[in-house]
């Protein structure tokens, strides 16, 4: 095998048949039945898809499409199958439009689709009309008896291994942006950008041979691709699995029972809303007792060291309320690492406190994911920062923008990890790559500042450039961190920080309805309905405490003055196919919500 310089992607499945093969490398349970492949079959498979694609009418760096509702097993074996052919995988997420479907189709000008199950092969045929790239289609299921079936196309292939030049520069797949600043962007990485990401990442994780993991963040976002080949490299079995099918006694949670895996902190804080939820149902001593062990978890930091009387108070907490945290995750996980999103330092604290490690880290779909996170062990971790850089990424702070605080600016990445640049978009590479002191540097667009701590130089986000409001007084107001403590509130669903050009700032927030209903109704709050909820005053005054609390820690400029609730719950996808509010890494569309919004936003300027 070559050296590791020169690794392909795939490279990692015949390290992993070397030096630890698995029998079940790769699982998962579709249509209620369990299936694995064993790490000499995910060799043998992807040849065979390799060299059935070279059969076809298709030509070295044809893009090939890939869409599922669930995390799969077929994911990875095509994903391999198309970088043993030399050619390139466009993945996209199942949550997208038919417009951005065909918009993507277009742009990369996909030559074939492979599809899972439901209204995907419908949807891609529809986004085809318009976009005319598509040739071939394959299903992944038999729930789609017009469509070919992908193992028809395989099936009779050689095993052996394909003849066809691949070296680790080349490019290995295009991943589009979620747009929320525009139209998608192709990004374009190579074999080296991810195989050198995960070279660097893995010594930082608390997996090896023999750790079970669980993989439910589509494939399509580049944190859960690159953690899959980051699975191959350390021989772990992976599961795959859906989000909406980790909880139940049947869920991956208890059926797997994971020892890691990766989530975004929307995950982390919707598990937090239910067990807070069960909480506020207790009564009596019970009640006292939780909230007075949550309390205890307010002070969690990493690394802190409990002694005398404090033990036994941990000790009793750990016994009688955060154990059976454990216990619903499975009773097995030693880490999580989250990332796409700020994570509030609050739920961190609980998680923690509760025997649940987790770890934050930062990276961009155009950096091939991971430029820092937060160590396991002894040191190198620190709550409320994104953590130090990885080995062979440097950072750099641009502070000649005035705009930002004391060592604060645009944070600039550079490494083996960062995109070959956007397809077909010149102008905007060279917006983003910027030559300087003999390195790339990928202008990320997050504002961020380093702090230092006993020897340590940890990375902190505080805003996006792109989002930073200027008010009517010339005072500049970061929303996201706002939005994040809002958020650290179980009765707050999702918020909405706006100001820009106005005098001062405001908030939209979506009301977590489930959290409401049964604070209602232990306080005695008539509740009809969502919509009739949110203009309730002593649901108003609820939330107002809320913002005041939140207002305190905020400089003067930057205190929401009014907010409005909203009884709506934003999501990635609408069933009826109209704009969704959040992108399929759980973003806010600040553009779709201003519009949705804006008589309610005009409301609070009148």
């Amino acid at each position: 095998m070559t050296d590791k310089a020169n690794w392909r992607l795939f490279d990692f499945v015949s390290h992993q048949l070397k030096h630890s093969p698995i029998e079940k490398s790769i699982c998962d349970r579709i249509g209620g039945e369990d299936r694995s492949f064993s790490t000499r079959e995910i060799e043998d498979i992807s040849n065979q898809v390799a060299n059935a694609l070279l059969s076809m009418d298709l030509q070295k760096g044809d893009r090939i499409g890939m869409v599922v509702n669930e995390n799969r097993c077929e994911f990875l074996l095509l994903d391999l199958g198309i970088q043993k052919a030399g050619l390139v995988s466009v993945p996209f997420y199942p949550t997208l439009s038919i417009g951005e479907f065909s918009y993507i189709l277009k742009d990369s000008n996909c030559k074939a689709i492979f599809f899972g199950s439901g209204e995907l092969g419908e949807k891609m045929r529809a986004a085809n009309e318009s976009a005319g790239t598509l040739q071939y289609f394959y299903a992944f299921d038999s729930d789609h008896p017009t469509e070919e079936h992908w193992q028809s196309l395989w099936s009779d292939a050689p095993t052996t291994f394909p003849n066809v030049e691949i070296s680790s520069e080349s490019l290995a797949t295009l991943i589009y942006t979620s747009g929320t600043t525009g139209k998608p962007k192709g990004v374009m990485i190579s074999h080296r950008n991810i195989v050198s990401n995960v070279l660097d990442v893995c010594k930082h994780l608390p997996v090896d041979k023999g750790t079970t993991v669980i993989s439910f963040l589509p494939l399509s976002h580049v944190m859960e691709r690159v953690a899959s080949f980051t699975y191959l490299y350390q021989g772990v079995s992976v599961h795959y699995c859906a989000t909406d099918q980790l909880g139940g006694p049947e869920g991956a949670l208890q059926r797997v029972k994971p020892n890691f895996f990766t989530c975004v902190p929307r995950l982390l804080e919707k598990i937090y809303e239910k067990i807070y939820a069960r909480g506020q149902s207790l009564t009596g001593f019970k009640k006292k007792l939780f909230f007075w062990s949550l309390s205890l978890a307010d002070s969690y930091e990493y690394g802190m060291s409990i002694r005398g009387f404090d033990r036994m108070k941990w000790w009793i907490a750990d016994r009688l309320v955060f154990s059976k945290w454990r216990a619903a995750l499975g009773n097995r996980v030693v880490g999580i690492v989250t990332g796409s999103a700020p994570c509030p330092v609050k739920i961190l604290r609980m998680f923690c406190a509760a025997g649940i490690p987790i770890r934050e880290g930062y990276g961009l779909t155009e950096s091939a994911t991971v430029i820092t996170v937060n160590r396991y062990g002894d040191g190198d971790a620190k709550m409320g920062t994104v953590g130090p850089t990885i080995d062979r990424v440097h950072i750099r702070i641009d502070d000649s923008d005035t705009t930002y605080g004391p060592d604060e600016g645009e944070i600039w990445a550079s490494g083996p990890s960062i995109m070959m640049g956007y397809y077909n978009k010149p102008e905007e590479t060279a917006r983003t790559l910027k030559e300087k002191d003999g390195r790339t540097w990928l202008l990320t667009g997050d504002i961020g500042r380093i702090i230092a701590e006993n020897g340590v130089s940890y990375l902190k986000i505080t805003d996006r450039k792109k989002e930073l409001l200027k008010t009517s007084a010339g005072k500049y107001i970061a929303p996201a961190p706002i939005e994040s403590r809002l958020k650290e509130h179980s009765l707050v669903e999702q918020a909405m920080v706006v100001g820009d050009g106005k005098k001062y700032a405001s908030a939209v927030i979506s009301i977590a309805i489930p959290i409401l209903q049964e604070h209602c109704l232990q306080q005695s709050i008539p509740y009809e309905s969502a919509e009739k909820c949110v203009s309730n005053e002593k649901v108003i005054a609820l939330y107002a405490a809320i913002v005041d609390e939140v207002n305190a820690d905020l400089a003067r400029h930057e205190q929401i003055k009014r907010f409005t609730l909203v009884p709506d719950l934003w999501v990635p996808v609408k069933v009826d196919g109209s704009t969704s509010e959040l992108t399929p890494t759980l973003k806010i569309k600040r553009r779709v919500l201003m519009k949705k919004y804006q008589a309610d936003i005009d409301a609070m300027y009148d």
